[in-house]
C-alpha cells in the first residue's frame, strides 16, 4: 500500500513539474574561472569555515556573498558553496546570487 502511495505522489509531482513553463525557472548567468591557489583557499574557507567567505575572497558581488552565507545555515549548502568558490564561478541563478 505504501508503494502505491509513493508511485501516485511521484506521478502527481512529475505532472505538476511538467506544467511549469520553462521561463518561470531562473536563467543561469554563471561563468567559470580557473582553479588557482587563491580559489583553492576560497573553496576550503567556504567548505570548512562558512559558506560565503569563499565567494567574498573571490571578489564576487555582495548579494552572492550574503545569499551563500544565509543558505549556509543548511549544512548541505556548504558543499555547493565550496565548489562554487573553488572554480571561481561568477554570476549564477536568481540574479547571480547562487
Amino acid at each position: 500500500m505504501k508503494l502505491k502511495k509513493i508511485i501516485v505522489c511521484l506521478l502527481v509531482f512529475s505532472v505538476a513539474l511538467a506544467a511549469v513553463p520553462t521561463h518561470a525557472l531562473a536563467t543561469n548567468t554563471a561563468t567559470h574561472g580557473k582553479i588557482t591557489g587563491k580559489t583553492v583557499c576560497a573553496g576550503l574557507a567556504s567548505l570548512i569555515i562558512w559558506p560565503g567567505i569563499g565567494q567574498y575572497l573571490n571578489d564576487n558581488e555582495t548579494k552572492k556573498n550574503v545569499t551563500h552565507a544565509i543558505l549556509g545555515l543548511t549544512g548541505i549548502f556548504r558543499l555547493w558553496s565550496g565548489w562554487d568558490a573553488l572554480i571561481a564561478r561568477k554570476g549564477g541563478r536568481w540574479d547571480g546570487k547562487i
